[in-house]
Parts: structure tokens; sequence; C-alpha cells
């Protein structure tokens, strides 16, 4: 059978796309990018945000009239609007065949079967906690891969679902995780990114205090993963900030393919909202790790997510967070108006900021996201910088791009040793809004 799957949401969405691809062509099946011509329509929903949920919904309803054309048609829905929903989606959209939650996605093929047999409608939504095993399959290899290793979340944030649609933090064996690294990197992956909702709290057996300073099992990971012969970069997301003790910044730092970027999400900038968000660290305390990590590696960008508009975040509250960002400097951050997610404490709570004040707030921190990104890549203006070549850009068949280690974008002139996958050494001469561009130079 022919299948289509369309995802939505976070790369830890496209991981489980991918892995169940994977398992979906061992299991005899092809896959196709073409809607019209699958015989399974799968999609793999986010329910983080609302307009995710909004966007999927209005797809899957729009598949009605192909259904209609196609009645053998198979529709199916997996992920964490299916795990929020489950018999509901079923009622409003009775195209419909079936609906997966996060636990049960690599029942996929067998639901396909039973449907084919039976047309019967199913929802299931049940956890089961070896699931995340499924996740070491992969499609056609890359010069990057992603590999989760961890699934869930135990950190209750206020405004978050994750813990209810994701289930309680497990961690996957290392075995298992380095046997699926060194596979990746014999198939000629060279970067590998590594997934997870809390991954500073792998191997911790979702323990919510931070770990004493001598022990991150997270750190013997990394540890372990740097030694794999042929692997060039690995990369990492989203840890939570208390979890970087003494052991974990020693390794991040002497650990030469760990890259020198970190996303750590900050979320507000007021300690009295980020105890209504049940974000347990203080303004102080995020500070206080950010300069640690970078005492131990001087060169390291950080990125971050912030949700502007919080019920009860004031102008005070704001500006508190809009001066906690200007101070650490991000390179990159995802910023979000709140809305309320049902499911989650916080919408319990009276949603007081309006959405013009939001979208002011919103675009008060892009506009200065943008001025610091401008001036951080100007001072790379003549430098030489060391990038992982991604390919073709997008934007200008003639160029390339890479990525160096702190996570900026270079654009560049290939020459005939350009090979995705490769480090390379560009001499930047140019720096733009959100890239710089440069000359590659000759290889040593």
């Amino acid at each position: 059978m022919k299948i289509f799957i369309k995802t939505y949401g976070c790369q830890m969405n496209e991981r489980d796309s991918e892995a169940l691809g994977a398992m979906l062509c061992r299991n005899g099946h092809t896959l196709t990018d073409v809607e019209k011509d699958a015989d399974v329509l799968l999609f793999n929903t986010c329910s983080v945000r609302d307009a995710a949920e909004r966007k999927a919904k209005g797809k899957i309803g729009f598949m009605r009239k192909l259904k209609k054309q196609k009645p053998e048609i198979i529709i199916g829905v997996l992920g964490c609007m299916a795990q929020r929903l489950g018999d509901e989606l079923l009622a409003e959209l009775p195209h419909l065949d079936f609906v997966l939650g996060t636990g049960q996605i690599h029942r996929v093929p067998e639901m396909i079967e039973n449907i084919q047999k039976t047309r019967c409608r199913v929802s299931e939504t049940e956890f089961f906690p070896d699931e995340i095993e499924m996740l070491g399959a992969h499609g056609e290899a890359s010069w990057s891969g992603q590999i989760a290793i961890t699934r869930g979340c135990n950190r209750f944030c206020s405004y978050c679902i994750v813990p209810y649609v994701r289930g309680r933090e497990v961690s996957r064996s290392r075995e298992s995780i380095l046997a699926e690294a060194r596979a990746m990197v014999d198939a000629g992956v060279r970067e590998i990114l590594l997934l997870g909702q809390n991954v500073a709290a792998y191997g911790l057996n979702g323990d919510i205090r931070p770990p004493a300073d001598d022990h991150s099992p997270f750190a013997e990971l990394l540890e372990e993963l740097n030694e794999i012969p042929g692997l060039l970069r690995i990369r990492y997301t989203s840890p939570y900030v208390s979890y970087f003790n003494k052991r974990l910044i020693s390794a991040l730092a002497n650990c030469s393919k760990v890259c020198h970027n970190i996303h750590l999400p900050l979320q507000s900038g007021s300690d009295r909202i980020l105890k209504a968000m049940n974000r347990q660290y203080t303004a102080a305390g995020y500070l206080e790790k950010v300069a640690e990590l970078r005492q131990a590696i001087p060169d390291l960008t950080f990125s971050t997510d912030v949700i502007v508009g919080f019920p009860g975040e004031t102008e005070e509250d704001f500006n508190m967070t809009r001066q906690l960002m200007n101070e650490v400097g991000f390179e990159q951050a995802f910023i979000f108006k709140y809305s309320p997610r049902p499911g989650a404490k916080s919408a319990e709570i009276a949603d007081t900021v309006s959405e013009e004040v939001k979208l002011e707030r919103n675009n008060i921190l892009l506009d200065d996201l943008k001025a610091r990104i401008s001036g951080k890549l100007q001072t790379l203006s003549g430098s030489v910088v060391e990038v992982l070549v991604e390919g073709v850009s997008s934007r200008n068949q003639e160029r390339w791009t890479g990525r160096t280690g702190t996570n900026f974008v270079v654009h560049f002139e290939p020459d005939d040793d350009c090979v995705p996958g490769t480090l390379r050494k560009v001499e930047v001469s140019r720096s733009g809004a959100v890239s710089v561009s440069g000359k590659l130079l000759p290889l040593d």
C-alpha cells in the first residue's frame, strides 16, 4: 500500500514520523508525497499550541472530499492531538478511520491491516512504556540524523500539556542509543541531534530534583557519543536549566564534537510569572547558569523559548523578560503569545492579557532579536569559521549553505571538493539579517 504521512509540530514529531515511515516500509508498504495517490493518509499532529491543532484539523477536514472520491482510502490521526482528543476526533471528523495516541504509534501497521479487513473505526490512547524503543528505525540515510533519547516529561509546567499527551518521562538505554548512533554513522550520518522534552534529565529515572554536581548520565552519554569515529557533530534539544551541574558543564566543554550552542528555554524573566508557570528556577538562577556555561565555553551561543502575555503578566513582568533576554544576548528565540491549552493548569486561570497587548509585546521582543542577531553577525565579518556543509541553498541554487558549531548559517560558492556532511572553512566577507556569506577556503 502507498502511505502518505503529514507531520505537524516539533522535531520529536518529525522523528516519530521518520521512524514510522521506516517501520511501514519494512512491513511492505511504500511512501508517497502525493495525497491522491495514497492508499493510507496519516496525520501526525501536535497539541502544544492551539494554532497547530487548528491547522491539522483544517487539513484533515479537507480530506473529506478525497474520501468521497476514494471510499476505500484509510485516514488516521496520530500524535498529541490524537492523544488529547481521542474519540472526540472520530465524532467530529466522520471520515476518519482511526485515532492513535502517542503511546500507540508502533501499532500503525497492525491498525491498517485490521481496518482493511473490518472497516471499523477505532480510537486507542493507552500508553505503553516500551514504545520508545520503536524510535530506532530510520529512513533513507542523510548526513544529518536525529535520535530520541527520552520520551515524555515530569516537569508539569502550568501552561504545558506535554506530560498529559506524551506521558511521564522515560529514558532509553544507553546501549540502544549508542548502537543506533553507530549504525547511523556507518550509513553516512555525520551530525546527530539528540531529542527529548528534557534531554539533560536523561537517565535520572524521572527525578525532577537537580542532580548532585558530580552526577549526570547525560554527560556520560555525550562523552561516549563523542568517541564514535566518523561522527563530526552532536547537537541536542531541549534541556531544562536546573540540570546543568558541574559534571554536565565539564562534559560540554571537553567533548570536541558537541556543538557550542544551547537551546535553553526561559519562558519569562519575572520570578512571579516563573512561579505561576511552575518553572522551578528564578531569573537570577537562570543567569547564574548562563554565566557558568559561558565561563567554561567562551564562544557558546544560546537560543530560547519565551511566552508573552501569560495570565497576570504586567508591563513590569514583561520588561523583566525583555531585560533578561538582552542581558543574555540570545542569538535566536522562539517567542509565542500565550494561549490556554485545555487540560493544562493555566487554562483554569483567566486569560487576563488582551490579544493586542500580547501582539505588541511579541513584536517588541522580535524587534530586539532582529537587532541583536544583526549585531552578532556583523562581528563575524573578516573571520574564518568552520561549517558543516549542508548542501545547495534553498534561495540560490548557485550557492551552498553550511552551519557553524555555534549555529550561524553561512552561504558560499562551492568548489569541486564540496560534499554535504563535511567540515570546511569559510572566510566571512558579508553579514545579512539572519546569515553571513563568504569565500570557501581550499582544503588543506
